[in-house]
């Protein structure tokens, strides 16, 4: 199931910066193409929030 990031966003690139199939991208609050994600959660790994979540 592909991870989903929350408002709890604070913008500051380390889950992209993190993801291995870039699948994460800039915005007020970044997003991530379900379409890319492998599930591997590299990203809710390196948030210092928390932010990325499995959906």
């Amino acid at each position: 199931m592909p991870y989903k990031i929350s408002d709890e966003c604070i913008a500051c690139g380390a889950c992209a910066a993190g993801c291995p199939v870039d699948a994460i991208s800039e915005g007020d609050i970044y997003k991530i193409d379900p379409e890319k994600c492998i599930d591997c959660g590299a990203c809710a790994d390196t948030c210092p929030v928390g932010a990325p979540k499995a959906e």
